[in-house]
């Protein structure tokens, strides 16, 4: 008996203990659930933020595309402006030499201004890149000319060479623009 008096002594000493553990998990518990829901709500303004944050860098990102596809536009639209306001004093001698051969009986001297605004061209288009391809007795090249016809070599050392140009080929900053058009020899 006293076996039994002492178990349930034990046990009504144990029962405060669980509820005061019970209690105990229970605060834990509730602080944890407390921690995750204030976790979430950070992390809700978080993605709120960040959502936001990428709103704004797409909005900028459409506005440096647009602008800059304007920009492009507009360079695109004035590329050649300045080549064409360096052509016009070519233009004037032209001019000049119109009127010229309207009054003048000189033929030589007409000649002359001709080929002056001739030279005058040529190193305008030098100035500006264009080149004018080699093709006298050059050998046939792929990447520059191209063969409108072929024609018997007269001689053995003329073969697969440029024989006759039918119209100058020209490139610009060593890219070709526009390929010779010749006469090759077989």
């Amino acid at each position: 008996m006293k076996n039994k008096k002492h178990t349930e002594e034990n046990s009504e000493v144990n029962e405060p203990e669980l509820t005061s553990e019970t209690n105990q998990d229970q605060e834990t518990t509730e602080q944890a659930a407390d921690q995750i829901v204030d976790e979430m709500e950070m992390m809700a303004q978080k993605c709120v933020e960040l959502n936001d944050k990428n709103l704004r860098l797409m909005a900028e990102f459409d506005n440096y595309r647009k602008r800059t596809t304007k920009e492009r536009l507009d360079l695109l639209k004035s590329a050649g402006e300045s080549v064409l306001v360096d052509m016009l004093p070519l233009v004037d001698d032209f001019d000049r030499s119109l009127k010229a051969m309207e009054t003048s009986d000189d033929v030589q001297a007409v000649k002359d201004g001709v080929d002056l605004i001739y030279s005058k061209f040529i190193a305008f288009l030098l100035q500006h890149g264009v080149k004018s391809i080699p093709t006298e007795n050059e050998v046939f090249n792929t990447d520059l000319h191209e063969a409108i016809t072929t024609f018997p070599a007269p001689s053995e050392e003329l073969k697969g060479k440029i024989m006759d140009c039918v119209s100058k080929g020209y490139t610009m900053n060593e890219k070709v623009i526009r390929y010779s058009k010749v006469v090759v020899g077989e």
